[in-house]
């Protein structure tokens, strides 16, 4: 049987540790509250300001037309891959899985380009960038301020340097890996192209008549488009950014549950621990009181 005052001990470590918990449960959920509403509002906008951007780019490369630097298609010899993670732990799975999705992407993908030194990563999260460094693959910086204060504005220098490097041809290709927000349980990891801009949509939406997606510009189409595609693109960035964020808080806040409903069943186990050990200590003292007394008495 084990020592009472070891079995104390333990249940009272476990006990603080349920305490911390619950704390970061609720801490969590707070943020995790804020950031879903921050993104539910955002995707809906954001996804239709893409794909306006993204129907007017294919009509200007069509027609021949003036086309975008951030839409021209080159043939891909250098990569830059952005994965999102957290700078701190105790979220589940979430960074395991964007570092895991991160290196398949690099070789099943690129592997060609990593193979002659031309994949580079930028990383946001102090996680991700610890253990690829680690793992030896090639990090050339990291953006893991941005986490600390996500606003709008930290999004755009983010997407001003990420336009910068196509803009000047220092990559031939730009690709997030992230964690897609769903619901509090459920994250999905996704590699979305951010440069050059293509499109993600099916077939069907692709194949709609010109009638159909075609629209009126003032003053002309030429300046409006080159005006709004910027803006999309950071927008697009800020979206993938609350979206990684109100991820990680989801997965937070369902690993803090899981801790602290293990802590309680922990508890249960321990506190029957100790009374059966405290009993068996009482007895044990009662036989020794009674065998004494009948010493006496003979």
């Amino acid at each position: 049987m084990a020592n009472l005052k070891e079995v104390r001990t333990r249940i009272e470590s476990v006990n603080s540790t349920k305490q911390i918990t619950s704390a970061m449960k609720m801490v969590a959920a707070s943020k995790l509250r804020k950031s879903q509403n921050a993104i539910m509002a955002l995707r809906p906008y954001a996804e239709k300001f893409s794909e306006i951007m993204e129907r007017i780019s294919s009509q200007q490369s069509e027609t021949g037309n003036n086309v975008s630097a951030y839409a021209e298609s080159r043939p891909v010899e250098r990569v830059l891959i952005v994965p999102l993670s957290s700078n701190k732990g105790l979220c589940g799975v979430f960074n395991a899985n964007v570092i895991r999705s991160t290196t398949n992407l690099i070789h099943e993908e690129y592997q060609t380009q990593y193979d002659n030194n031309k994949v580079d990563i930028l990383c946001v999260g102090s996680k991700v960038e610890e253990s690829l460094k680690f793992k030896k693959y090639p990090v050339m910086g990291n953006e893991n301020h941005i986490l600390d204060n996500l606003t709008y504005e930290n999004a755009v220098l983010l997407a001003e340097k990420l336009m910068a490097y196509y803009a000047e041809k220092k990559y031939d290709r730009i690709v997030f890996v992230y964690n897609q927000f769903k619901n509090a349980a459920t994250q999905v990891l996704v590699h979305e192209q951010f440069l050059p801009i293509v499109s993600r949509h099916d077939d069907n939406v692709q194949q709609t008549s010109q009638s159909e997606i075609d629209y009126i510009f003032q003053p002309n189409k030429e300046d409006i488009y080159n005006e709004m595609l910027p803006k999309s693109l950071k927008m697009q960035v800020y979206k993938i950014l609350l979206d990684s964020f109100a991820s990680e808080q989801g997965a937070r806040m369902i690993s803090m549950t899981q801790a602290t409903d293990n802590a309680t069943e922990l508890l249960k186990e321990l506190n029957l621990t100790y009374n059966k050990a405290r009993q068996s200590a009482i007895t044990n003292e009662l036989v020794e009181i009674v065998s004494g007394a009948d010493a006496l008495k003979g």
